[in-house]
C-alpha cells in the first residue's frame, strides 16, 4: 500500500513523502490516527498543493528546535539522590527525573525525549543527550549530588 505521510514519522519518512508499508500498518495505524493519507490520484494532486504549507511548517518546527537545541545545551542540571557509601544510589536517576529537573529549570521537555541509554545509579557528572528535533540532539551536563 502507498501513503502520503502528513507528519514525520521516525523510520520511515517525512512529511510529504510518498512511501509504500504493508497494508496493515496503514489502514491499521497510520490512516486511523492521520500521520498518512492513502496515495491516490487526487491526494497525489493535493499533495502537490499542500507541499509549501508542509514546508512552512517543517522550517517552523526546525527553527523551534534550534532554539531548544540552544537553550538545552547551555544547561547544567544538578540533581539530588539518596545515596549510600561509596556514592552508589538508592534507586535510581530515570529519563522521567531528568525531565523534571529540566521542567523546573523552565524548559519543558517529554520524558521520551531524554535519550538516556540506562538509569544513573552512581553519584557523579554525565553527559546527557535530549532530542529536540529530527536531528537536533544537544548534550546537556547532569550532575547527580548525594542528598
Amino acid at each position: 500500500m502507498k501513503v502520503i505521510l502528513r507528519e514525520d514519522i521516525e523510520n520511515l519518512g517525512r512529511a510529504g513523502d510518498i512511501v509504500k508499508v504493508a497494508d496493515g500498518y496503514g489502514r491499521n495505524y497510520l490512516i486511523p490516527k492521520r500521520l498518512a493519507v492513502q496515495a491516490d490520484v487526487r491526494n497525489v494532486r493535493a499533495l502537490e498543493h499542500d507541499r509549501r504549507v508542509i514546508e512552512a511548517r517543517a522550517k517552523k518546527t526546525r527553527k523551534s528546535a534550534e532554539e531548544l537545541g540552544a537553550k538545552l545545551s547551555s544547561l547544567s542540571l544538578t540533581i539530588p539522590a539518596k545515596a549510600g557509601e561509596e556514592g552508589k544510589l538508592f534507586g535510581a536517576v530515570t529519563s522521567r527525573d531528568i525531565a523534571e529537573a529540566l521542567d523546573s529549570a523552565g524548559v519543558t521537555v517529554d520524558r521520551k525525549l531524554v535519550l538516556l541509554p540506562e538509569p544513573i545509579k552512581q553519584v557523579g557528572e554525565y553527559k546527557v543527550k535530549v532530542k529536540a528535533g529530527t536531528d537536533i540532539a544537544p548534550e546537556i551536563s547532569v550532575s547527580v549530588v548525594a542528598e
